[in-house]
C-alpha cells in the first residue's frame, strides 16, 4: 500500500471503526439495528455530541478543558430556577445557553489573563462550579418545572421520526463545522494549536481565540444541560458528572490531536457515536457496568497510543 492510500485509511480510521462496531454488534443481538433502538441512540449521542463540539475547538489550541459536566449543572440550576420563579421556558433555555457562555468565558480569562495552565484552570473551575451548583440547589433537585410542549419537546420530542435533541446535535455541527471549515476564526483556532508563537508573529490575537473557544464551549454545555434538563424535568445538582471524559474520549477517537493543531469536527461526531455506540451496545448485550468501564477504557486508551503514533 503506497502512502498516499495509507494516509487515506488513517483518516477513515473512525468511521471504519465505527462501521465495524455496528456490524458487530447487530450480529451479536439484532435489536441492535430496530429502529427504536437507533432512535434512542441517537439521543442518547447527542449531549456527547455537543459537549465535544466545543470540546474540538478547545483542543485544536491546544487546551484542555475538564469543568464542562460541571458547566452544564450549573447552567441547569439557573434554568430550573428561572422556570420555577414563572421565567418563559424558551428564554430560560437561552439564558442557560448564555450563563454557560459566561461560565466558559471565565475559564478563557483564567487562562489567557491569569496565564494559568488549561489543565489546572479548568480543574479549578470544575471544583468551584459543582460547589456553586450545590450551594444554589442546596444539594437538591430541582424537580417538577413545566408540562410547556417547546421545552417539554426540546429533550423528549420528535420530528419527522428523529428526536430533536439529535436535530440540535445535527445542527450544531452544521454550524460548527462552517466556523471551523470556512471562516477566519477557524483556520485561527488552528494556527494557534498548531504554534502559538508563530501565531503571534503572524498578528493573530491568541488570547481572543483562547477565550472564544472556552466561552463556546461553556455556551454548548449549557445547550446540553437544557437538553437533559427538559428530558427529566428536573436539574439534578450531580449532572454532568464524568461528562468531561467522554467528551475529550469522543475528540480523540475522532483524530484531533490532544497535542492541538490537528483534527477536525466530522471526526468528533464519528468519535461520539462511536462512544455512543458502544455503551448502547454493551447495555443490550447485558454487560456489566463494571466491564463496560473497563472496555470504554481500552478504546480511550488505544486511541491515545494511535494519536501519539501519528504525532
Amino acid at each position: 500500500m503506497d502512502s498516499k492510500a495509507l494516509q487515506y485509511v488513517k483518516k477513515l480510521g473512525p468511521l471504519i471503526g465505527l462501521i465495524l462496531l455496528f456490524v458487530i454488534i447487530s450480529v451479536m443481538n439484532d435489536s441492535f439495528l430496530e429502529f427504536s433502538n437507533l432512535r434512542n441512540l441517537l439521543r442518547q449521542v447527542s449531549i456527547n455530541a455537543i459537549i465535544a463540539f466545543g470540546m474540538t475547538f478547545v483542543i485544536l489550541t491546544g487546551g484542555i478543558d475538564l469543568s464542562v459536566g460541571s458547566i452544564l449543572a450549573l447552567s441547569s440550576a439557573v434554568m430550573a430556577n428561572l422556570i420555577v420563579t414563572g421565567t418563559d421556558p424558551v428564554l430560560a433555555i437561552v439564558l442557560a445557553a448564555g450563563a454557560g457562555l459566561v461560565l466558559g468565558g471565565i475559564n478563557g480569562l483564567v487562562i489567557t489573563y491569569g496565564r494559568v495552565a488549561p489543565f489546572i484552570a479548568t480543574l479549578a473551575t470544575m471544583t468551584i462550579y459543582r460547589g456553586a451548583t450545590l450551594v444554589f440547589t442546596d444539594g437538591n433537585p430541582i424537580s417538577g418545572l413545566t408540562q410547556a410542549p417547546l421545552f417539554h419537546g426540546f429533550g423528549q420530542g420528535d420530528i419527522a421520526g428523529l428526536p430533536v435533541p439529535a436535530i440540535t446535535m445535527f445542527l450544531a455541527f452544521i454550524a460548527l463545522w462552517f466556523v471551523l471549515s470556512r471562516t477566519s476564526l477557524g483556520r485561527k483556532t488552528y494556527a494557534v494549536g498548531g504554534s502559538e508563537k508563530v501565531s503571534y508573529i503572524a498578528g493573530i490575537k491568541i488570547d481572543r481565540v483562547k477565550i472564544f473557544v472556552y466561552a463556546l464551549t461553556g455556551m454548548l454545555c449549557g445547550i446540553a444541560g437544557a437538553i437533559i434538563t427538559s428530558r427529566l424535568n428536573s436539574a439534578q445538582p450531580t449532572a454532568g458528572a464524568g461528562y468531561e471524559l467522554d467528551a475529550i474520549a469522543a475528540v480523540v477517537l475522532g483524530g484531533t490531536s490532544l497535542a492541538g493543531g490537528r483534527g477536525h469536527i466530522v471526526g468528533t461526531l464519528i468519535g461520539a457515536l462511536i462512544i455512543g455506540t458502544l455503551n448502547n451496545g454493551l447495555n443490550i448485550l447485558d454487560v456489566s457496568s463494571f466491564y463496560q468501564q473497563v472496555v470504554k477504557g481500552i478504546v480511550i486508551l488505544l486511541a491515545v497510543l494511535a494519536d501519539r503514533k501519528k504525532a
